[in-house]
């Protein structure tokens, strides 16, 4: 055994004197055959310091080592299969380049695949992967601090990111995957997901059957959909950050059939729909609770079919949406509540007043937007959003109160201030050249018609004329 593990590392040695009188840039390539003979030499729970280089082909891992490749290791799957497979329980790979997988996906070839549990892939950087990493019943699993970027295909064809099937107690934080279909978690329970960033992806992170999971701080934007819940309950929902989340779905947060939510302190801003609810809770005895989040520039702030019933919104701020909150379909949201203990909503088109400052508006809010009603009948009316049209039909329902719909819900205390809103990395905006602009001409226009009431001769109409 330690003949061959000599004669590894001479061979090794030789390649790196080899390169060294070359003169050459780019290190010569090797068979990850060397670094599965490493391991095969090594006792087990033992550290691999892979040497330098790039090793290609595909590697399987039988034994409990850890492999570290001290970020200057390259492992390259030559597009065949995946280039890193786990067979094995507590390995750990950290410190690596792993790239080209195969892209056939019928066989979905990752750039690492786990399929024995306690693993734990950190700090590694996976390119041009069809899936990135994939976990297979491997339970007490970490994926920590890994950058991921999936093949460059069509969104329907890609791979996951990180995906994870029958995988209880995981904790998935710190890692940024770019380019992929999915992050996605089949029948995993008890899962801890915090601090990552999801760009360029169909969904962010996509639940479908895991329970009694935990996702916060982390930053999904530009996506089709940020977070989506199907059939997952128990789930806690806090301090993420969900941005610019436009497909054809475009939810920031989308659940489906979902019992015990909480939804607090996240942003969800600019997104085609902040909040999407259908049919959650689905089950007797069963509660949402949405509370303290931002809800601002979305088209449409909440949006839920009308048999969503048992969610509780309170201290939500729903900013400048073209929509604060809408049907899927007809229907009202009268089986939910919007206030808890005596404070509601802030809702940014509220006309009422709060005489007692108490920070509480003195009349309900009730949105009664007849254009609103029209859209969920008639969706492909949102050409018009913002037009002379929507604004003469608002009008006329003012002007005639009979056509005024029902209102789509009603918050009895809703708030005369939205809530604070914590950013990372904001700072006061100083006031622009047409900031100052403005400032002055307000004040002359002040000035003015203080003038104007002191002196009222100097409008008076000519003479032979009257008013």
């Amino acid at each position: 055994m330690r003949s061959i593990t000599i004669a590894i590392l001479a061979s090794l040695l030789m390649s790196s004197v080899a390169l060294a009188t070359s003169g050459a840039r780019e290190p010569t390539s090797r068979s990850v055959a060397l670094i599965g003979a490493m391991i095969d030499a090594a006792d087990p729970g033992s550290t691999i310091h892979v040497p330098a280089g790039i090793y290609t082909g595909n590697l399987i891992i039988t034994k409990p080592i850890t492999l570290d490749g001290g970020d200057a290791t390259v492992f390259d799957g030559l597009g065949q299969g995946t280039v890193i497979d786990v067979r094995a329980q507590r390995v750990t790979v950290r410190r690596c380049v792993i790239r080209a997988s195969g892209k056939d996906v019928t066989g979905e070839p990752a750039a690492v695949r786990v399929s024995a549990g306690s693993a734990t892939i950190e700090s590694n950087t996976i390119e041009d992967a069809l899936f990135g990493i994939d976990l297979r019943e491997s339970p007490d699993s970490i994926i920590r601090d890994n950058s991921i970027r999936c093949k460059d295909l069509d969104p329907g064809r890609r791979g996951d990111g990180i995906r994870l099937w029958w995988s209880h107690g995981c904790v998935i934080e710190d890692n940024t995957v770019r380019g992929s279909r999915d992050m996605v978690f089949w029948y995993s329970e008890n899962l801890r997901i915090r601090r990552n960033t999801v760009t360029d992806s169909r969904y962010g992170l996509h639940f479908m059957y895991s329970h009694d999971t935990v996702l916060e701080e982390n930053v999904l934007t530009g996506n089709s959909v940020g977070i989506y819940l199907m059939y997952s309950n128990r789930i806690t929902l806090r301090d993420n950050r969900l941005t610019n989340n436009r497909g054809a779905s475009g939810y920031g947060i989308g659940l489906k059939d979902c019992d015990d939510i909480t939804v607090t302190g996240n942003a969800l801003l600019a997104n085609r729909v902040g909040m999407y609810i259908d049919n959650s809770p689905s089950s007797i005895g069963s509660t949402g609770l949405f509370k303290s989040n931002m809800v601002a520039f979305n088209e449409i702030g909440l949006l839920a079919t009308p048999n969503t019933h048992d969610n509780v919104f309170t201290r939500n701020s729903f900013v400048e949406n073209e929509e604060p909150a809408a049907t899927h379909g007809r229907g009202r949201l009268d089986s939910n509540v919007f206030a808890k203990d005596g404070a509601g909503n802030y809702w940014s088109d509220y006309a009422g007043f709060d005489l007692d400052h108490d920070g509480i508006g003195d009349l309900a809010y009730e949105p009664r937007s007849l254009f609103g009603a029209m859209l969920a009948r008639e969706p492909n009316l949102r050409l018009f959003v913002h037009s002379p049209a929507q604004r003469a039909i608002e009008f006329t329902a003012r002007a005639l109160p009979e056509l005024r719909p029902e209102p789509t819900l009603t918050d009895p205390s809703p708030l005369a201030l939205p809530q604070d809103l914590k950013l990372t990395g904001a700072h006061p905006r100083r006031p622009t050249a047409m900031g100052v602009l403005a400032l002055l001409l307000l004040t002359f226009a002040g000035g003015l018609a203080f003038f104007l009431a002191r002196n009222p001769g100097v409008i008076a109409p000519p003479q032979g004329v009257t008013e």
